[in-house]
């Protein structure tokens, strides 16, 4: 598909005009499954920002999901990602049409459903919203049944007579949606064990080689968002990761290996503190001190008086 602008869809009901859908049942939730698509023309491509958020499982054959620069094929296993608001998405369509193997779901939520409801607030602690693609989340079969189960509670209730409890329990069960996609993603970061372990190396020889270089000087502490691109993943999913591994984000390691780096050079060297939080990229000795002091407990100054005791 040609690099072309993103088209902006401002509503559930535009969504489906565009994706030659029937109007939705409910102008603010939608599920879309692929029995929707059934007897349509072929699926067309699509480079669009939403400004709802867009929930999919896919198990599809013949269509490709690209997220900013980054494609995921969906098509041995079920894999279920997240978009929130204001994202670009990129649907491809291969030219061979799927042959009946495609499953999934796409359900689709206005921010104006979850206006001034707990759920505003929390959607936004999810940090898998901001994902991409790639990272997206392979289930099990056990789990994809779990979740097939919720979003078809969903979409009885949205078809039922609409009354005062029907938008609590929608909310309800999105909810559970989401607290079951954090657990199992939580179980994908272990699972996984060789290919994050392999991250996590990675992580440590990329801070390493950094703190040894003159980069520190020249460009100051790496940033969360330089050593996630580095590790080609995006910034909230190395945190996840780090966080189910260690029990530290990215930060909180990057300071760490600050803090050994400057212990080192404390102890074996007779530079002054300036001079130290200057080759450790700090303009200011007091932002040095005071981070030192606050991961270890005492001042650089004490820390060296205690080496050489």
């Amino acid at each position: 598909m040609a690099n072309t602008t993103p088209i902006r869809i401002r509503s559930i009901s535009e969504f489906h005009r565009l994706r030659g859908l029937s109007k939705p049942e409910h102008p603010l939730v939608s599920i879309v499954t692929k029995d929707d698509f059934l007897g349509l023309p072929n699926l067309s491509a699509m480079n669009a920002v939403f400004d709802f958020y867009f929930i999919a499982l896919k198990r599809t054959k013949g269509v490709s999901y690209k997220y900013g620069q980054l494609r995921y094929d969906f098509e041995d296993d079920g894999v279920l990602f997240f978009m929130s608001p204001n994202q670009v998405l990129n649907i491809e369509v291969s030219e061979v049409e799927n042959t009946g193997e495609s499953s999934g779901w796409i359900l689709l939520i206005h921010p104006d459903f979850i206006w001034n409801t707990p759920l505003a607030k929390s959607i936004k602690q999810y940090d898998f919203f901001d994902y991409s693609v790639n990272e997206a989340l392979l289930l099990s079969e056990k789990e994809e049944v779990t979740l097939n189960g919720i979003i078809e509670n969903i979409r009885q209730e949205y078809r039922a007579n609409i009354d005062k409890f029907s938008k609590r329990i929608i909310i309800s069960h999105v909810e559970a949606l989401l607290n079951y996609a954090e657990r199992f993603y939580n179980r994908q970061f272990i699972t996984r064990e060789k290919a994050n372990h392999q991250r996590l190396e990675r992580l440590e020889k990329l801070l390493t080689d950094y703190f040894n270089s003159d980069d520190l000087i020249s460009k100051g502490l790496p940033t969360v968002q330089y050593v996630a691109e580095k590790l080609n993943v995006s910034p909230s999913y190395l945190g996840s990761l780090l966080r189910t591994l260690t029990g530290q984000n990215t930060q909180q390691h990057i300071h760490e290996k600050l803090i050994e780096k400057a212990k080192e050079k404390i102890s074996t060297t007779d530079l002054s503190m300036s001079e130290i939080a200057y080759e450790l990229g700090f303009e200011h000795l007091q932002s040095f001190s005071k981070l030192f002091k606050a991961k270890t407990n005492v001042s650089p100054l004490k820390f060296r008086q205690s080496f050489n005791g």
